[in-house]
């Protein structure tokens, strides 16, 4: 199911990326650049949610789009942090620990797929938790301004990137100590 609604839907993540990018190297004003990167990345993310309720809605559900779901996030997750790095709104330590975790579950999760014990890395509450706190944060940094002439969104974004970065090592503690015994039965 390779070109199905929800799987362009997911697709549609991944094709964002450059679009995003390239919004900061348009001849507008920084305000209006942080706006439509804002909405994009608003809108984007929102096709997480709605390419799975169709999967499910459709029962256009599949493999492939199992497969590529979390890895479109996460590229666009990833890309956003190192265009925030490079604006200077996102500490660099703060990306490595989000980006960093990102690569080590991916890997915990296929190795132990292969070894017959992928349910105890199963997507956790706190995964999802760690999740939307960063799709929250992220949004707040792109636009990096004042919302409804009283919120700043770049402290807020701060504060909530560091609590998504805070979130993100305690998920990947978390789903470590799950895959403790499928490690040690295999280690050997």
């Amino acid at each position: 199911m390779f070109f199905t609604i929800p799987t362009i839907m997911t697709w549609t993540r991944i094709v964002a990326i450059p679009l995003i990018i390239a919004v900061f190297y348009l001849p507008l004003s920084q305000e209006l650049k942080n706006l439509t990167a804002t909405v994009m990345f608003v809108v984007f993310a929102l096709t997480d949610w709605l390419d799975g309720y169709l999967a499910r809605r459709l029962n256009q559900t599949s493999s492939f789009g199992a497969f590529l779901d979390p890895v479109a996030d996460k590229f666009l997750v990833c890309a956003s942090l190192l265009v925030l790095v490079h604006l200077g709104r996102a500490d660099v330590f703060v990306a490595l620990i989000i980006i960093g975790r990102e690569i080590a579950i991916s890997a915990l999760r296929e190795w132990m797929a292969q070894i017959g014990a992928s349910r105890s890395v199963a997507v956790h509450m706190l995964g999802k938790v760690k999740t939307t706190v960063q799709m929250v944060a992220i949004p707040f940094l792109l636009y990096d301004g004042m919302l409804f002439g009283w919120m700043d969104t770049g402290t807020w974004g701060q504060v909530l990137i560091w609590c998504a970065a805070l979130l993100t090592v305690w998920s990947m503690v978390y789903y470590l100590q799950k895959a403790l015994p499928a490690i040690r039965q295999h280690a050997k």
